[in-house]
Parts: structure tokens; C-alpha cells; sequence
């Protein structure tokens, strides 16, 4: 947590000097018509910074893929302003998409027949990308994603992961401003995935480029990113640093252990009263996890222990985490607007 911090307050401290090379303004997409109409982006606006990472985080139906797609160009919307660069993607649709490359999962983003070096020339060349400096950059990805060995084989001839890691270096062989990553470790093993977070962090740290992510595995996002934007039933319902949002929800968590087994009684008052969770019990020692409210404090929980006769071993802090919050926040949404798109 300690280097998210550290990317969050350099971040805050820059983002007044950086230029923004992603704007999403208003943007709207409604599937159908009439009454069976979908609103599937209500209003979605947020901005990205050069050399920012972004994660796009949102549950199932929340727009997150829509919005991702419409920004694209994949996807026209039914309103609202996308810019890439200072260019008005809608007007200026060429030169708008010259700055972007994206990765999005479970599509095929490569070419299954051309070897892997021939797919990394290709989508080079796509970009305008040529000469000496193309050369070394493909030569470069093709050993940090370990397919030196196999770089003249078909990429069809290749495993699950493998197939990911051509796809990731063809996104980055373009050498675009702006790079759009759907769940870009999912099939890698861990050393890959590790290489490829220190990869995209570099990629921003030191080359300035903007990474737009989008993940369900909440520990690559909270490493990774700068910054989330949560999704739910179509609207933006967060935006902020992983550091102020994980304050912002921070609690009185404990996991608290007994030296001895806990009354079935005792456990009734505690699961009324303090919502508690997670029982274990483990040779003489029971534990269980509270959550406490702002009017709660962890004495209230020690006196039901003690007045039933129960003694305290330990008592550990839990600290939240961008699961929690992802989870909290995306929970108020739903509550508060009913049931999820």
C-alpha cells in the first residue's frame, strides 16, 4: 500500500501541471427504444492526465464496457463529447484514434497465422511506426514478455498466456499516447504478470504514457493505478486517488481471538450487535472479525466478552483495502438506486 501512497501524492502534486489527454464529457448510450429502452451510459464524464494510470472499475452491467467501447470508437453514443489529445474523436475520428491502442479481453487482438515478430512489424506499422528505433522497441517486447524463443512461430501455435503476452506487446509496439488494457494479466503466470506491472509503470513514470485500465483482480489495480473511476448502474459514482478513497472508507475492522472456545450465547450478542464474522476455531483459541460504527467503539465488544466470561489473546487491526472499498461504494450505489442495470 505504501507505493500507492507514494504514486497518489505525486500524483495530486502534478496533476495541476499536466496536460489532459482524455477527455470523456456527457457520454451517453441508450440500446433500444421506447420502453424497452437500455440506458447503458447515463452522463459519464471523467478526465485523464498524461502519464496517469486509470482503472475503470465497475460490477457487471455497469456500463464499464459500454463506456470503454464508445470511447474506442467502437460504439457510437447516443450523446455527450469524447476529446483524445485536444481532438474531438467525432470530428477528427482518424487522428484522434492515431494516439490510442487498446487490448480488450476476449477478443482477438493479434493475428492467429503471422508469427509473433510478424505481428509486432504489423501493428507497428499501423501506427506509422518504422526503422531502427521500431526494430529495437519490437526486439525489446519480445524479451520482456519472454517470446524471444518462439518470436517465428504462429501465434496460433501458442498456449492461453502466451497468446496474452503477444497481445500486450503488439498494444505497446505502437507506441501510442494513450493505451486502453481490458484485464491485460489474465492468463498470465506470475512472473509475467509481475513483469508487466513493472512494465506499465514504467511506461508512465518515465515515458509519460497514459494507461486506461480495466480489472476485476482489485491488487493489480490498487499497485498499479493512480487513480479509479468506479462505474454503477451507468454513472460515475467515484473518482479518485486509491489512497483518498481507501481513507475515505477506512473503518474500525478488528479480528479479535479468544483464549478459550466463545458461548454460543456470547456469539448471538456479538453477531446481533456487532454484525460479527468469520468465526474460526482453532485448537483452544476462537477468533472472529467486527466492523465497527462511527457510534461503536472496540470496548463495547471487550465488556460482551468479558461479562460472559471469555478472554481476549489478540486483537488485530484490519486495514481496508480497494476491494473493500470497491465494494462499499458500488453496495451504497445499488442501495440507494435500486437494482443494477
Amino acid at each position: 500500500m505504501q507505493r500507492a501512497e507514494q504514486r497518489g501524492d505525486a500524483a495530486e502534486r502534478s496533476r495541476s501541471t499536466r496536460e489532459t489527454v482524455l477527455r470523456v464529457d456527457g457520454l451517453e448510450k441508450t440500446y433500444g427504444q421506447g420502453d424497452g429502452a437500455v440506458t447503458a451510459a447515463d452522463g459519464v464524464s471523467f478526465d485523464v492526465e498524461r502519464g496517469e494510470v486509470v482503472g475503470v472499475l465497475g460490477p457487471n452491467g455497469a456500463g464499464k464496457t459500454t463506456t470503454i467501447k464508445s470511447i474506442l470508437g467502437l460504439i457510437v453514443p447516443s450523446a455527450g463529447r469524447i476529446e483524445v489529445c485536444g481532438l474531438d474523436a467525432s470530428e477528427h475520428p482518424r487522428a484522434a484514434y492515431g494516439h490510442v491502442s487498446a487490448m480488450l479481453e476476449g477478443a482477438r487482438n493479434v493475428y492467429w497465422r503471422l508469427t509473433v515478430r510478424e505481428n509486432l512489424s504489423f501493428f507497428a506499422a499501423l501506427g506509422g511506426q518504422g526503422g531502427e528505433a521500431t526494430r529495437e522497441r519490437r526486439e525489446r517486447l519480445l524479451e520482456q514478455f519472454g517470446l524471444s524463443g518462439m518470436a517465428d512461430e504462429p501465434v496460433n501455435d501458442l498456449s492461453r498466456g502466451q497468446k496474452q503476452k503477444v497481445s500486450l506487446a503488439c498494444t505497446l509496439a505502437r507506441g501510442t499516447d494513450v493505451v486502453f488494457l481490458d484485464e491485460p494479466t489474465l492468463g498470465l503466470d506470475v512472473e509475467a504478470s509481475l513483469e508487466l506491472r513493472r512494465e506499465l509503470r514504467r511506461l508512465a513514470d518515465e515515458d509519460d504514457v497514459t494507461v486506461v485500465l480495466s480489472s476485476h483482480d482489485m491488487a493489480v489495480v490498487e499497485e498499479l493505478c493512480d487513480r479509479v473511476v468506479i462505474l454503477s448502474n451507468g454513472r460515475v459514482i467515484a473518482d479518485d486517488t486509491v489512497t483518498d478513497l481507501v481513507d475515505l472508507f477506512e473503518t474500525q475492522a478488528y479480528r479479535i481471538e479468544t483464549d478459550g472456545p466463545v458461548e454460543d450465547r456470547t456469539r448471538g450478542i456479538l453477531d446481533e450487535r456487532f454484525d460479527a464474522t468469520g468465526w474460526e476455531t482453532r485448537g483452544n483459541r476462537t477468533s472472529f472479525e467486527v466492523t465497527l460504527t462511527d457510534d461503536e467503539s472496540l470496548y463495547d465488544v471487550l465488556d460482551v466478552l468479558r461479562e460472559t466470561g471469555s478472554r481476549v489473546a489478540d486483537i488485530d487491526s484490519q486495514d481496508p483495502d480497494l476491494e473493500d472499498v470497491f465494494l462499499e461504494v458500488t453496495d451504497r450505489a445499488v442501495g440507494s438506486t435500486g437494482a443494477e442495470r
